[in-house]
């Protein structure tokens, strides 16, 4: 308790705490898209359930691993060495890593499943359907376990690195906690909208998948050492948004006179 009000009065505290807030709510920008493109694949009755339970293990894992901080950083430690060596940069350093850490596994693991998944999904949305000679955009091809099983790996994944940032960024484990658990609070908020927003909007759903595609090789590229800014990531991700959103306003207004012509006819 002494400590709690230590930080209540610390302006630094204050400071980290809002920092790292922020910090947390994109991290879980990542870990939000894939959910509600995944759980737009099941039935509508299971949508909502599958993404409180998604959001929830997140929370959970979030939690579990803030309470073994130790072992987490024992997870940045070396396993092995390939004993390779690239091409030096210009400052003479290894063009990318030869030791590899169960961290860089466990990314490369995730980044690679990302990717099969985002490619599979862009391939079955670009197949037309059979019987009715449209993609097959939201279709529900999914049953509720295998959804929630490759939630919970990737939410695994996605826990690691925001853990890891927070261990980076404060000392204090009652921030770290409230921070995640903010976070998290805003990922169940926003949940819902999100997955309706691209659910009802199929250039948003290739945009997400697309999203998917570039994550997944940012943890790759992580996962060998090359170490990509996440701000580059997220600016590239909001300034594609926003084309998005422009194209969407010039197909609205176009679509407007179209109407009303059909309509004095």
């Amino acid at each position: 308790m002494q400590e709690i009000a230590a930080l209540l009065n610390d302006p630094a505290a204050w400071a980290a705490l809002i920092t790292l807030i922020v910090m947390e709510v994109v991290l879980g920008i990542d870990n939000l898209i894939f959910i509600s493109v995944l759980t737009n694949k099941l039935p509508e009755a299971q949508r909502a359930n599958a993404r409180r339970i998604g959001i929830s293990l997140a929370l959970i894992m979030r939690l579990v691993l803030l309470g073994t901080i130790t072992f987490i950083i024992g997870l940045t430690a070396p396993v092995f060495d390939l004993g390779l060596t690239g091409s030096p940069d210009s400052h003479g350093n290894p063009a990318f890593e030869t030791e590899f850490s169960w961290r860089d596994i466990i990314l490369i693991t995730g980044g690679l499943f990302l990717v099969w998944k985002a490619t599979t999904e862009i391939h079955h949305s670009m197949e037309p359907d059979k019987h009715e000679g449209a993609p097959r955009v939201g279709r529900a091809s999914l049953n509720f376990g295998a959804a929630l099983v490759q939630i919970i790996l990737l939410d695994l994944v996605f826990s690691i690195d925001s853990i890891l940032t927070a261990v980076g960024m404060t000392d204090h484990l009652p921030i770290m906690v409230v921070a995640v658990i903010f976070a998290v609070g805003v990922m169940m908020i926003s949940a819902g909208p999100l997955a309706r927003f691209i659910e009802q909007n199929p250039t948003i759903v290739m945009l997400a998948l697309s999203f998917l595609l570039m994550i997944g090789m940012v943890l790759i590229a992580d996962g060998f050492g090359i170490h990509v800014p996440k701000g580059y990531v997220y600016a590239a991700m909001a300034f594609s948004g926003f084309v998005e959103m422009l194209n969407m306003l010039a197909r609205r207004g176009k679509s407007k006179p179209a109407a009303v012509e059909t309509a004095s006819h």
